[in-house]
């Protein structure tokens, strides 16, 4: 899987007593790489959505374990954008360590608004800035 990526370093408070990382944190990864992702496009969050009115909620995420990462692993967090519907997107997540595939997975958000909650169209400063990020760094939506 190729995408953006961004390097973490599994701590000690994330292995559980297997001596592998707790698999309820591999979301806080997701989350972490999704984080990046944001900035690298130039829309940090929450401020890169400041005056769209809306924000993007969590309505599915799945986890496919490969493999388990260990305490002081360096890892890859690989981040694309899979789809972008009309008040959706969805993130494909890989977490590598070295050439090893350990997890896969997806998170889908919908953009809504902050207030009421009712789905909205994907603001297009978004999908602008998703295609921009695509176009420069030869990401193509899946």
């Amino acid at each position: 899987m190729s995408g953006f990526s961004f390097p973490l370093r599994v701590r000690w408070a994330e292995v559980d007593a297997q001596a592998i990382v707790f698999n309820g944190h591999y979301l806080t990864y997701f989350d972490v790489g999704i984080t990046e992702y944001w900035r690298a496009i130039g829309l940090p969050y929450p401020d890169g959505l400041a005056g769209s009115g809306g924000d993007l909620f969590v309505v599915k995420s799945l986890i496919n374990y490969h493999g388990s990462a260990r305490y002081d692993d360096w890892l890859d967090i690989v981040v694309k954008v899979a789809r972008i519907g009309n008040s959706s997107m969805a993130f494909a997540i890989g977490i590598r360590r070295k050439d090893e595939l350990l997890i896969t997975g997806e998170v889908v958000y919908v953009f809504a608004d902050a207030h009421t909650k009712k789905p909205q169209r994907v603001p297009a400063a978004i999908r602008d800035a998703v295609e921009r990020f695509k176009e420069l760094h030869g990401e193509d939506l899946v």
